[in-house]
Protein backbone atom coordinates (compact mmCIF):
# COMPACT_ATOMS: atom_id res chain seq x y z
CA UNK A 1 0.00 0.00 0.00
CA UNK A 2 2.78 2.76 0.78
CA UNK A 3 4.43 1.48 -2.79
CA UNK A 4 1.49 2.65 -4.27
CA UNK A 5 0.88 5.49 -3.05
CA UNK A 6 4.77 6.40 -3.52
CA UNK A 7 4.34 5.51 -6.66
CA UNK A 8 1.05 7.99 -7.12
CA UNK A 9 3.60 10.76 -5.72
CA UNK A 10 6.16 10.47 -8.11
CA UNK A 11 3.75 10.50 -11.19
CA UNK A 12 2.12 13.57 -9.26
CA UNK A 13 5.56 14.48 -9.09
CA UNK A 14 6.30 14.12 -12.65
CA UNK A 15 3.24 15.54 -13.95
CA UNK A 16 3.68 18.43 -11.75
CA UNK A 17 7.69 18.90 -13.15
CA UNK A 18 6.42 18.39 -17.34
CA UNK A 19 3.81 21.58 -16.37
CA UNK A 20 6.72 23.86 -14.38
CA UNK A 21 8.99 23.22 -17.35
CA UNK A 22 6.01 24.22 -19.58
CA UNK A 23 5.33 27.26 -17.66
CA UNK A 24 9.27 27.92 -16.95
CA UNK A 25 8.42 27.91 -13.17
CA UNK A 26 11.47 27.08 -10.74
CA UNK A 27 10.22 24.16 -9.00
CA UNK A 28 8.30 25.23 -6.04
CA UNK A 29 5.15 23.64 -7.63
CA UNK A 30 7.30 20.43 -7.12
CA UNK A 31 7.73 21.12 -3.54
CA UNK A 32 3.97 22.22 -3.21
CA UNK A 33 2.65 19.02 -4.74
CA UNK A 34 5.16 16.74 -2.87
CA UNK A 35 4.48 18.14 0.45
CA UNK A 36 0.99 17.90 -0.14
CA UNK A 37 1.09 14.27 -1.22
CA UNK A 38 3.52 13.24 1.65
CA UNK A 39 0.67 15.12 4.14
CA UNK A 40 -2.04 12.90 2.34
CA UNK A 41 -0.19 9.75 2.54
CA UNK A 42 0.34 10.71 6.78
CA UNK A 43 -3.50 11.51 6.55
CA UNK A 44 -4.27 8.60 5.12
CA UNK A 45 -2.13 6.32 6.82
CA UNK A 46 -3.57 7.77 10.32
CA UNK A 47 -6.91 7.08 8.94
CA UNK A 48 -6.62 3.74 7.74
CA UNK A 49 -4.53 2.46 10.61
CA UNK A 50 -7.79 4.04 12.94
CA UNK A 51 -9.84 1.64 9.76
CA UNK A 52 -7.83 -1.50 10.85
CA UNK A 53 -7.85 -0.71 14.50
CA UNK A 54 -11.60 -0.22 13.92
CA UNK A 55 -11.53 -3.71 12.06
CA UNK A 56 -9.35 -5.29 14.63
CA UNK A 57 -11.76 -4.46 17.34
CA UNK A 58 -15.23 -5.93 15.52
CA UNK A 59 -12.69 -9.05 15.19
CA UNK A 60 -12.16 -9.37 19.02
CA UNK A 61 -15.61 -8.65 19.55
CA UNK A 62 -16.90 -10.73 17.60
CA UNK A 63 -14.55 -13.28 18.94
CA UNK A 64 -15.91 -12.69 22.42
CA UNK A 65 -19.69 -13.01 21.40
CA UNK A 66 -18.89 -16.47 19.67
CA UNK A 67 -16.59 -17.49 23.05
CA UNK A 68 -19.73 -16.29 24.76
CA UNK A 69 -22.06 -18.29 23.01
CA UNK A 70 -20.46 -21.59 22.90
CA UNK A 71 -19.77 -21.16 26.64
CA UNK A 72 -23.22 -20.45 27.06
CA UNK A 73 -24.21 -23.27 24.67
CA UNK A 74 -21.80 -26.18 26.51
CA UNK A 75 -23.78 -24.88 29.87
CA UNK A 76 -26.99 -25.11 28.24
CA UNK A 77 -26.56 -28.98 26.82
CA UNK A 78 -24.97 -29.93 29.69
CA UNK A 79 -28.30 -28.75 31.64
CA UNK A 80 -30.40 -30.47 28.72
CA UNK A 81 -28.13 -33.50 29.43
CA UNK A 82 -28.65 -33.97 33.01
CA UNK A 83 -32.63 -33.30 32.34
CA UNK A 84 -32.87 -35.98 29.85
CA UNK A 85 -30.84 -38.32 31.72
CA UNK A 86 -33.01 -37.88 34.86
CA UNK A 87 -36.16 -37.93 32.89
CA UNK A 88 -35.08 -41.26 31.13
CA UNK A 89 -34.08 -43.21 34.21
CA UNK A 90 -37.60 -41.76 36.07
CA UNK A 91 -39.33 -42.99 32.79
CA UNK A 92 -37.10 -46.05 33.26
CA UNK A 93 -38.03 -46.72 37.18
CA UNK A 94 -42.43 -46.05 35.74
CA UNK A 95 -41.86 -48.68 33.63
CA UNK A 96 -40.64 -51.64 35.50
CA UNK A 97 -42.56 -50.54 38.18
CA UNK A 98 -45.92 -50.72 35.90
CA UNK A 99 -43.95 -54.19 34.68
CA UNK A 100 -43.73 -55.57 38.33
CA UNK A 101 -46.81 -55.10 39.06
CA UNK A 102 -48.18 -56.24 36.14
CA UNK A 103 -45.76 -59.46 37.11
CA UNK A 104 -47.94 -59.37 40.65
CA UNK A 105 -51.11 -59.60 39.11
CA UNK A 106 -50.24 -62.37 36.40
CA UNK A 107 -49.01 -64.21 39.52
CA UNK A 108 -52.29 -63.77 41.91
CA UNK A 109 -54.20 -64.88 38.54
CA UNK A 110 -52.61 -67.98 38.18
CA UNK A 111 -52.79 -68.50 41.58
CA UNK A 112 -56.32 -68.29 41.30
CA UNK A 113 -56.58 -70.17 38.37
CA UNK A 114 -55.03 -72.74 39.97
CA UNK A 115 -56.95 -72.55 43.12
CA UNK A 116 -59.64 -72.92 40.80
CA UNK A 117 -58.50 -75.88 38.43
CA UNK A 118 -57.79 -77.88 42.33
CA UNK A 119 -61.43 -77.49 42.70
CA UNK A 120 -62.78 -78.25 39.18
CA UNK A 121 -61.10 -81.44 39.10
CA UNK A 122 -62.17 -82.55 42.89
CA UNK A 123 -65.56 -81.72 41.32
CA UNK A 124 -64.89 -83.57 38.19
CA UNK A 125 -63.79 -86.82 40.32
CA UNK A 126 -66.56 -87.01 42.55
CA UNK A 127 -69.05 -86.46 39.13
CA UNK A 128 -66.63 -89.12 37.44
CA UNK A 129 -66.30 -91.74 40.92
CA UNK A 130 -69.85 -91.34 42.84
CA UNK A 131 -70.32 -93.20 45.94
CA UNK A 132 -73.11 -95.34 46.69
CA UNK A 133 -73.63 -94.82 50.06
CA UNK A 134 -77.08 -96.05 49.62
Amino acid sequence: MENEAAEISRKRAKLGMEGKEEEGGDGTGLEIVEKEETEATIVGSEEMELNISHVFEKIEQFTQTVSELLESGKALFKELSNEFEERLIAIHKEQIEKWQEEIKELRLLDAANEETSGILQNAKYLFQNPRMDS
